[in-house]
């Protein structure tokens, strides 16, 4: 099956995800965590990507960017793996590949759901049973959108600035989002959105993306369209009964 073209907007967010092949260890010492986000942070700088929010998870990663340009993101992941594979493999003595393919991703409606992804994000070692909160963690960026602390890798998004008039009152803010659960709808809405490499977004924002891109923002809906005359006409040979919408 051929593969399926990214979408490309600059200035639209994006939630990336990279696992190991096989879901195996890509982090085994806190040495390769820091490598990995000093080489994020110089290769997001290079291609003109701003990271919102991050977690590095001992067998894969997400991340919260923004391209500014069309193929940032592309960029940033294709020089970040080849900088961190070299690393990885000169570290631990081994060769061959270290991640699982290409990295996934979707294009999300940052009014909607950039928040919520942000906290997807940073709330993926609590999920995994790692920590108990996500401060505890100390490979993610919630140290730095909720707590404070001053980084030159995360860049704040216009929609976390507006979440007060000072670094504390918007960080004070933010950590708030984090007192109840997430959604479990919202979880998986998430997921396959990013799994699929499909749009993140309102029906509207996926029919703006559409006209933009060219292409599909969704999947189709199953059993047809039930509004379409010819699914209509299907369902009245198949059962003659009135249809009630």
């Amino acid at each position: 099956m051929a593969r399926q073209p990214r979408f490309i907007l600059p200035g639209q967010p994006q939630h990336v995800i990279q696992r190991g092949n096989n879901r195996d260890a890509i982090f085994a010492a806190d040495e390769d965590y820091q490598f990995y986000l000093e080489k994020l942070a110089m290769v997001c700088e290079r291609f003109d990507c701003q990271l919102h929010a991050y977690v590095l998870m001992p067998n894969h990663v997400h991340l919260l960017m923004t391209p500014n340009t069309g193929n940032g993101i592309g960029k940033v992941m294709q020089s970040l793996g080849r900088y961190y594979v070299q690393y990885f493999n000169r570290q631990y003595q081994r060769t061959g590949t270290l991640w699982e393919g290409r990295y996934r991703s979707t294009v999300l409606d940052s009014e909607a759901y950039l928040m919520a992804c942000s906290r997807y994000i940073e709330l993926n070692p609590v999920r995994a049973g790692m920590v108990e909160h996500p401060g505890e963690y100390p490979w993610s960026s919630y140290e730095y959108n909720a707590q404070g602390y001053e980084s030159d890798l995360v860049t704040a998004h216009a929609l976390y600035l507006q979440l007060g008039n000072h670094p504390q009152a918007r960080c004070e803010a933010y950590s708030r989002l984090f007192e109840a659960d997430m959604d479990s709808a919202l979880l998986d809405e998430i997921r396959e959105a990013t799994n699929k490499s499909w749009v993140l977004g309102s029906g509207t924002f996926k029919e703006q993306v559409e006209t933009l891109t060219k292409r599909q923002a969704s999947p189709k809906a199953r059993g047809g369209d039930r509004k379409s005359k010819a699914y209509r006409d299907s369902k009245m040979k198949a059962d003659p009964v009135e249809i009630h919408e």
